[in-house]
């Protein structure tokens, strides 16, 4: 199999350990991911603050570079980046007014509408299969509880993957590795990334949260499929527990980090040496 690959900017700096474990897991599963050409940033998560325009080209420019390396489906693993462009596609395809307004700003190419966006989890669920997940799974991951945490940003407009209210997409590949995924509250809770600088309190209030429930259902690591709610959850330990006396130390691990374990690939290909929290009880 053949596709398109957006990293978008998080992948190829904060969440490198993302984009690494993204390039394995799809080396095993014989995925070839072909970057998109020249990519531009998308605008997550605030271009559309500055102007709506701004919000809407700059995907939409990606989905341009896309079709003119004549891929077909494109793999974007940030669900923010995801979004942007699943949004922008919807848009244009109803709004040819809008379609042609975004080619000028963009440089005169049009977008026909042919990009299917895809994000980790409906890629390896739809188009890969759990059947076929199993059947690459060499070290089960027996004893290891995760707590499967989908955030806000996977249920973000133009995102129509799964249940918006009960999402069950990493819990079946979660299960498909051999874990135990444990049943809690907080699974589609926002952690309060956006919020991390200009108002830290209420970050720190989230994630304690978030990590509490996970805690309290007797999970080992927390799965994430999102470079903000990784970074948040993970660097932010230390400062929650120095406000609320508590003592979490809880791993934050990437799903696909999760995959290249039960699939063999070398911890060190799936850049766990990158997290705060150490993973090394994990395993």
């Amino acid at each position: 199999m053949e596709i398109g690959y957006f990293p978008g900017c998080s992948l190829h700096s904060t969440a490198q350990e993302f984009d690494m474990s993204v390039k394995a897991v799809c080396d095993v599963l014989n995925i070839h991911l072909d970057e998109i050409p020249d990519w531009n940033c998308c605008g997550a998560s605030a271009a559309h603050e500055t102007s709506e325009e701004l919000g809407l080209a700059l995907p939409y420019l990606n989905l341009v570079k896309a079709e003119g390396a004549r891929l077909k489906t494109v793999l974007s693993p940030c669900p923010a980046c995801f979004s942007n462009l699943s949004k922008t596609h919807e848009r244009v395809l109803d709004d040819k007014v809008l379609n042609e307004r975004l080619a000028k700003i963009s440089g005169g190419k049009t977008y026909q509408g042919k990009i299917v966006n895809r994000q980790v989890l409906d890629l390896f669920v739809e188009e890969v299969g759990i059947d076929r997940i199993k059947e690459n799974v060499k070290k089960p991951l027996e004893g290891v509880k995760v707590a499967c945490y989908y955030g806000c940003l996977t249920r973000l407009p133009g995102v129509t993957m799964d249940s918006i209210e009960h999402p069950m997409m990493m819990d079946r590949i979660v299960e498909a590795l051999g874990a135990e995924v444990v049943d809690w509250t907080h699974k589609t809770e926002c952690c309060g990334a956006s919020l991390s600088i200009t108002k830290t309190d209420i970050a720190l209030r989230l994630g304690r949260e978030i990590l509490d429930a996970a805690r309290r259902a007797g999970a080992n690591c927390i799965a994430v499929v999102c470079p903000l709610c990784q970074s948040n959850l993970d660097v932010r330990q230390m400062a929650i527990n120095k406000k609320y006396g508590s003592s979490f130390a809880l791993p934050i691990v990437y799903l696909t980090q999760l995959m290249g374990i039960a699939f063999g690939v070398p911890k060190s290909d799936l850049g766990f040496e990158k997290h705060v929290t150490s993973t090394a009880k994990l395993f």
